[in-house]
């Protein structure tokens, strides 16, 4: 691992826990979690949630994320939240791109290029989900994928946006599913990832944090950890789970 890259561990509760669930949980992970200068811990909340959380997160090392945002700033867009509305709630991340709003709520390229960029127009820092599913990985065509929804954020932004962004590596086919990428498999992609970028803009790559969003876990969090260009994880069942959440965090950094 790079001097300057620390772990990240982010949790994506997605559309999960009640209000009297979610306090709990936030609570146990502010309460349990300790700050690291090596490390970081992440929350994503759902949105309804975030008054609850920014409350019991303002002044402790735990940071707050939402999961997604619409782009524009006001208008007439029924039941959307926007991102200038996040930065009003403490929110310091949000989650861009994820899997499942690409493939469940047509969110193009295009569209998580914009959100990418309203994310940073109000100071709050974009992680970039990226992922190809298991045809496309069964194709050989896993880094084409990575690369054109990469490219899509460049041509909007450009290169040096990504230092003050994140990217989380998802293999589609091993989100929920119970199927993890091996740490190899993991490493080889975001190794092959940090290379491209860094044709680019060698600094940007070097400090990148890529996170793994694949089924990391308690149990194989440690062996994925250890490569050295999986500079964390953005997890999601194990996220639910106070325990599980912040073994994952003991041993990052």
């Amino acid at each position: 691992m790079s001097d300057t890259r620390r772990k990240f561990i982010a949790g994506n509760w997605k559309m999960n826990c009640s209000r009297s669930e979610a306090i709990q949980l936030a609570s146990a992970v502010v309460a349990s979690s300790e700050e690291k200068e090596s490390a970081q811990i992440l929350i994503c909340v759902p949105n309804i949630h975030l008054a609850d959380i920014g409350k019991l997160a303002v002044n402790s090392h735990v940071l707050l994320g939402a999961q997604d945002a619409y782009w524009q700033d006001s208008g007439a867009f029924t039941g959307e939240i926007s991102i200038s509305m996040l930065a009003d709630y403490q929110v310091k991340y949000l989650l861009v791109g994820h899997s499942e709003r690409r493939e469940m709520f047509a969110n193009t390229d295009e569209i998580v290029a914009k959100k990418f960029a309203g994310a940073l127009k109000h100071g709050i820092k974009p992680i970039l989900c990226i992922g190809e599913s298991l045809a496309q990985r069964e194709q050989g065509v896993t880094f084409d994928v990575l690369k054109e929804q990469c490219q899509a954020v460049i041509d909007e932004v450009g290169i040096e946006a990504f230092a003050d962004a994140c990217i989380a590596y998802e293999p589609i086919w091993a989100i929920g599913t119970g199927r993890t990428a091996t740490p190899e498999q993991a490493q080889e992609v975001h190794h092959s990832l940090r290379v491209w970028l860094a044709e680019k803009n060698a600094q940007i790559a070097k400090n990148l944090q890529i996170l793994y969003g694949g089924s990391m876990n308690a149990a194989n969090a440690s062996e994925l950890l250890a490569q050295p260009d999986i500079d964390g994880g953005l997890i999601g069942g194990a996220s639910l789970k106070a325990e599980d959440f912040l073994k994952i965090y003991s041993v990052a950094g």
